[in-house]
């Protein structure tokens, strides 16, 4: 399985973006698609996760209400929908699958695959 993420980049604070990662390979339509994020010397954290059908989603605590997660099974790309967001939310994004037929990634021991990375920079 191949995750290409895209969409980074800077925006000011209160702003918004929106992160797109494709996924490929045989059995990535059958994977839950989610969202880590990683800070410069912090460790890698979960932002937001899909399940393969049924769009059953899971977020962090501090992104609820802000965040929003989407899939397009026949583009097989997840979508990241990012608003009001804050300079402390500057990090590297990383699209991530977990295994196939499971409800979510949200545990960070279940990714099986990483995408490139993309950095969003939230300006003050």
């Amino acid at each position: 399985v191949q995750l290409q993420a895209s969409g980074g980049g800077l925006v000011q604070a209160g702003g918004s973006l929106r992160l797109s990662c494709a996924a490929s390979g045989r059995t990535s339509s059958t994977r839950p698609l989610g969202w880590f994020r990683q800070a410069p010397g912090k460790e890698r954290e979960f932002v937001a996760s899909i399940s393969w059908k049924d769009d059953i989603t899971y977020y962090a605590d501090s992104m609820k209400g802000r965040f929003s997660i989407s899939r397009d099974n026949a583009k097989n790309t997840v979508y990241l929908q990012m608003n009001s967001l804050k300079p402390e939310e500057t990090a590297v994004y990383y699209c991530a699958a977990g295994p196939s037929v499971h409800l979510s990634v949200k545990d960070i021991r279940l990714v099986h695959y990483w995408g490139q990375g993309t950095q969003v920079t939230v300006s003050s």
